[in-house]
């Protein structure tokens, strides 16, 4: 056990010595680091929303939106199909979960039924399929009798809607933080259709509120010229026809074609930036199926009028005056320069599949998290000076070694900590309290074993090597079983939880290699050196 090979303890040395470096970062100020040779690692361990404060949002997928705006679809394309095969109909209206109408001629059921089960979209998913289901399409068309035909849409259907919308959600989410910024946000899903969003330094909880509020679907529609100016203020509209107010004049209101011409799904590209009078405005770019959409519907319909919608209001209505080829267009809309730029952002990520609704909100302001920091340091200094008094008071020169060995294993656990993008939680400051605690406890078990092997009459030499190898596998037994505990913590546990489980086990690695290794090394030289004839201990 206390062989040692030149090699081996270059590279203990070397490891120990890299645990340095990579620990240093975070007890030096940004602007000593940022004045760091380039070799040099500056990356730090990023603290937790309770730590630098931050805001924490709960947020839940609107299900109801995405039924209804199925069914808004649905009720389009069965208008389309029924009039292009000329069969008429009455009472075509959307219900909780169906489009019901019935025929005028019964006569045409069959034919009705064929054209609607076309517009059935598959399920080619398996993982949602419900118990007692074989279905495997979103809609079922049913004939009720006396002509009246229901178009539903199956529950594995909306299930696979909300499971869909919910996973994009998460990554349009994790874009949108991104983009504004923010370092390590904590993005989860919780339950079926929630969204955990905790976002540690940002100091303005209306910005992500505002950020995370808008779905920002851009489309482009063509306006109703057809509808005059007193229906649309009555809220009269022809089928297909909708009408929404300006933006920036809610009470301006347009008629426009329901179904878009051009969809923001092509979006590859938006950018802040001025329109030709110096305004600020939004520069978009579509990609190639996108580009040869836009300058189709510019160039079938020069001359007439086009709404830009984001988010059922319209920024603006130009005329087309020529077709608009090579898929970029500009966004003017009345906006300030920090509104074209958020809106920038939020086009960039692309559009929410559903609104989210928050239902929790808390912020956490810097002053908390500067007590909670500075009641963790006051903690750790406290517990880290009372295990080095203790240790050099019980076990004297072999305490020294453990306690070099236990600044080697702070450092270890910060440089891992720093390696591995980890955020610092007040539970992870209690881990790393905790594994103050522990670093020793191994040392604690070898010197005692060396106490025993010293009465009983060994050598300095041979006391030392029996306690390390009698007392290895009790060290190896009981960290085994305390990281079994933190891989259960991490793997059920969430958030706060997670953090304090991430610390302990790092922790109860280096712990583990500074005592039985690092501080072996130490003694082992030491003995060697001086070549004692007695143990004081």
């Amino acid at each position: 056990m206390l062989n040692f090979p030149r090699w081996k303890i270059i590279l203990i040395s070397l490891l120990c010595l890299f645990g340095i470096l990579f620990a240093m970062p975070n007890f030096v100020s940004q602007q000593t680091l940022d004045n760091f040779p380039g070799w040099l690692p500056t990356q730090k361990i990023a603290l937790g929303l309770d730590l630098q404060g931050g805001s924490h949002m709960l947020l839940e997928v609107d299900v109801g939106a995405l039924v209804e705006e199925r069914l808004e679809n649905l009720q389009d394309d069965v208008r389309t199909v029924l009039r292009r095969d000329r069969i008429r109909y009455t009472g075509l209206s959307a219900s909780e979960k169906s489009v019901t109408f019935r025929l005028s001629d019964q006569a045409n059921e069959a034919r009705a039924i064929e054209l609607l089960e076309a517009l059935a979209q598959p399920i080619t998913n398996s993982l949602f399929a419900l118990p007692g289901s074989s279905s495997s399409l979103d809609i079922e068309v049913e004939a009720e009798g006396d002509g009246r035909i229901s178009v539903i849409l199956t529950d594995e259907g909306i299930l696979a809607r909300r499971t869909s919308a919910v996973q994009q959600s998460i990554e349009i989410v994790r874009r949108r933080v991104d983009e504004m910024g923010t370092r390590e946000p904590s993005i989860q899903r919780q339950g079926t259709d929630r969204i955990l969003v905790q976002v540690p330094g940002l100091q303005d909880p209306q910005q992500l509120r505002d950020m995370l509020g808008t779905t920002a679907k851009l489309t482009f529609h063509l306006v109703d010229v057809t509808v005059s100016t007193d229906d649309i203020l009555r809220g009269r509209a022809p089928p297909g026809t909708i009408i929404l107010p300006m933006v920036d004049n809610p009470a301006a209101l347009v008629a426009i074609r329901r179904r878009a011409m051009v969809s923001g799904e092509n979006l590859i590209d938006a950018q802040p930036s001025f329109n030709q009078n110096g305004l600020p405005a939004v520069t978009i770019r579509f990609d190639i199926t996108g580009s040869r959409q836009f300058g189709r519907a510019t160039a079938e319909n020069v001359g007439r009028p086009f709404a830009i919608v984001l988010d059922d209001e319209v920024i603006s209505a130009p005329v087309i005056n020529e077709p608009i080829p090579g898929g970029r267009a500009i966004i003017s809309g009345g906006f300030t320069v920090q509104g074209a730029n958020d809106l920038a952002i939020l086009l960039r990520a692309g559009a929410l599949p559903a609104p989210l609704t928050i239902l929790e909100e808390r912020s956490v302001g810097p002053d908390l998290g500067a007590d909670s920091v500075a009641a963790g340091k006051n903690a750790a200094i406290i517990g880290l000076l009372a295990v080095v008094v203790f240790i050099i008071l019980t076990y004297g020169r072999f305490g020294v070694a453990a306690n070099l060995a236990l600044m080697i294993n702070i450092a270890l656990l910060m440089a891992a900590l720093s390696i591995l993008g980890a955020t610092l939680t007040l539970p992870g400051i209690a881990g790393i309290v905790l594994t103050i605690g522990m670093a020793v406890d191994a040392n604690v078990l070898v010197f005692e074993r060396i106490r025993e092997e010293t009465r009983a009459g060994r050598a300095p030499l041979a006391a030392v090597d029996m306690g390390y190898t009698q007392a290895l596998s009790t060290i190896l037994d009981a960290n085994i079983t305390t990281l079994i505990a933190a891989l259960i913590l991490f793997q059920f546990g969430a958030g706060p939880i997670k953090g304090f489980a991430v610390t302990l086990a790092i922790g109860i690695i280096t712990s583990v290699f500074t005592a039985v290794t690092v501080t072996r090394l130490i003694i082992t030289i030491w003995l060697r050196r001086t070549r004692p004839e007695t143990l004081t201990l």
